[in-house]
């Protein structure tokens, strides 16, 4: 690296400003990731466990219930007569079956009120039983069984002893040693203090099972229960109880972890005092780390954020002065493609921002100076269609005043009156008091006047058809004579040409939100050439002075494209793209101009002038 870069002035102002503000920026966020970090995960883990010692309290209390219950239903037996005469003086001193048969159901209510008991049974000091539904598996004496010896050396204080080992007691019901736990309790003689029996309780272990079953610690955590011993009361199948050291329960709380199986895990541990048993609180470590690799991720990703927007920051700030000026450059070239309606947002005060407005500005007034020619051109162009409109071609008149004479002179007055009514009628619908828009109905009795004219001139050379649903269509408004020039030009150059007697047929249909018209003659025609000259022309891409330069006989031969273009030109100027003339022909077989008309709605002078016009036509 030259040493010239280790000196701070030499530094662009760019670099200056991505350094400062990663050092700004990024060192507190690394600090401050790196400080709540160490805070929480150590939060977390003590949060975990003093979770988990609550619940294993919470567990403590109803197994402590339960085992309440036990005891002060020894309680409740001791304190029975008949229970007490067959502890002082056995099976002889219940005196007849139907005392037997009292205590008998007196131990059997303490089953039906507690379900979750499972037999109870009262052993005297000579080894005689008295059970609901319990019952020794032989003669061997029952005060020589372990849980007998362990109630009487325990001076009458209540034992909870787990599962029953190698028991010589069987219940009706055949509950596996697995499934139940036990507790006993020795019926002290007052006055010497001597056992007069033991009152053995079976639990049913589904009580246990539900308490610790219902405890879930995190995602694949569990609760179990170990008795005095360290031999487990209660676990679940996937539970590493078997593979527990007992030594490790022997204070009244604490935790540890131990790797079991290549897995580490955590143990958290309350033994209770009333039952002497142990609650066990079993979870991978795993999961725990889990959690903190979660949180570490989280603080990883707001520094890596915290990073990415500084250098963000600074590479904005680095560009603030060069990015105004690409983006008006830009914005001038979009100009110079013809995108006029571009405007430099923002507002900035310094001199970039002053050239912005400015160049606003400028395009603001191009736009006023591009409408303003508009206007003038379209009410130029206008007004040259309103004198075109206003003019009817000198031959014409000069060829229906001679046929007007001709008549007279040969006939009478009665066709010649014919010819002037259609003549009048012709110049009166063609001024219609200067209104643009008028009923189709007015407009194809213009085209009946005109063609009336040309067919007394014609005679036999000429015919037409009008095929259109005047009811339907009679009342919407039209473009004020544009069928005309479109039928002068198909007698003109179409009829006129042909050889023999000539058709020419005007159909309409509504089609959608438009009026579909079609002028088709059976004349000469045109060839492919002049057809597609003729659609150049009326599309628009042959300009004006072109078309001036061609010249008027040119445009004669291309079938009176001339008065076409000016209909094309009265279309475009009054609805716009889209609508308006296309023509098909083919050489001897005739010629169709297509033109295509918006429906308009009907204003209610044109509609009260439309039923007038009908009124004086009947």
């Amino acid at each position: 690296m030259p040493l010239h870069w280790l000196r701070l002035n030499n530094w662009p102002i760019r670099n200056k400003l991505i350094v400062h503000f990663l050092i700004v920026s990024t060192l507190p966020a690394l600090g401050i990731g790196i400080l709540v970090a160490l805070a929480t995960n150590g939060a977390i883990e003590r949060q975990v466990n003093s979770h988990t010692e609550q619940l294993i309290g919470n567990v403590n209390k109803s197994l402590d219930h339960y085992a309440a219950n036990v005891q002060s239903i020894t309680y409740f037996i001791a304190m029975n007569p008949e229970i007490q005469s067959f502890l002082e003086g056995g099976s002889a001193a219940l005196q007849d079956e139907e005392t037997e048969y009292r205590a008998s159901k007196f131990l059997e209510g303490f089953t039906t009120l507690y379900s979750e008991v499972a037999g109870i049974m009262v052993v005297n000091a000579r080894g005689e039983y008295l059970s609901n539904d319990m019952y020794a598996r032989n003669d061997r004496l029952l005060t020589e069984e372990d849980w007998y010896r362990q109630a009487v050396e325990s001076q009458g204080i209540f034992q909870m002893i787990g599962h029953p080992v190698n028991r010589n007691v069987i219940t009706h019901a055949n509950y596996k040693d697995s499934e139940i736990v036990s507790g006993v309790r020795a019926i002290l003689q007052p006055e010497s203090q001597q056992a007069e029996g033991v009152v053995l309780i079976d639990l049913k272990l589904r009580v246990v099972a539900e308490t610790l079953r219902g405890v879930t610690l995190g995602k694949s955590g569990y609760l179990m229960v170990l008795d005095d011993s360290g031999d487990t009361v209660y676990a679940p199948r996937e539970s590493v109880a078997g593979r527990l050291d007992g030594g490790r329960f022997e204070s009244a709380s604490g935790t540890f972890s131990e790797a079991i199986g290549g897995s580490r895990f955590q143990f958290i541990y309350q033994k209770s005092p009333f039952t002497g048993w142990t609650t066990v609180g079993v979870f991978p470590v795993a999961e725990t780390l889990k959690e903190n690799q979660e949180l570490n991720l989280y603080l990883a990703s707001f520094v890596f954020l915290v990073c990415l927007l500084g250098i963000a920051a600074s590479y904005f700030l680095s560009h603030s002065i060069s990015r105004p000026i690409s983006q008006l450059s830009s914005f001038m070239r979009k100009v110079e493609e013809g995108n006029m309606q571009i405007r430099i947002a923002g507002a900035r005060q310094d001199e970039v921002g002053l050239l912005g407005q400015s160049f606003n500005k400028m395009l603001v007034r191009i736009n006023l100076l591009i409408v303003q020619v508009g206007e003038e051109q379209r009410q130029k162009r206008e007004a040259e269609l309103r004198s075109l409109q206003a003019h009817i071609q000198p031959h014409f008149l000069y060829n229906t005043l001679d046929t007007i004479q001709w008549l007279a002179r040969k006939d009478g007055a009665r066709q010649a009156a014919e010819v002037v009514e259609s003549l009048s009628k012709l110049f009166r619908i063609g001024l219609s008091k200067g209104r643009e828009m008028i009923p189709l109905a007015q407009e194809l009795e213009h085209i009946r006047s005109y063609l009336n004219i040309q067919q007394t001139r014609y005679k036999e050379k000429l015919d037409y058809r009008i095929e259109v649903d005047e009811r339907a269509l009679g009342h919407l408004p039209v473009l004020k004579v544009f069928l005309q020039p479109i039928i002068e030009n198909a007698i003109y150059h179409g009829i006129k040409e042909r050889r023999g007697p000539g058709l020419i047929a005007i159909r309409a249909e509504q089609a959608g939100g438009a009026i579909r018209f079609a002028v088709e003659d059976n004349g000469a025609g045109m060839s492919e050439e002049r057809c597609a000259e003729l659609r150049r022309m009326l599309a628009g891409d042959m300009p004006a002075d072109a078309l001036r330069a061609e010249g008027r006989r040119r445009l004669e031969q291309a079938a009176g494209g001339y008065g076409l273009r000016n209909v094309q030109e009265r279309f475009q100027l009054s609805f716009g793209e889209g609508w308006g003339l296309s023509v098909e022909s083919r050489p001897q077989q005739g010629t169709t101009v297509y033109i295509l008309h918006p429906i308009l709605p009907l204003r209610e002078e044109e509609r009260r002038h439309g039923l007038e016009s009908n009124d004086r036509g009947r």
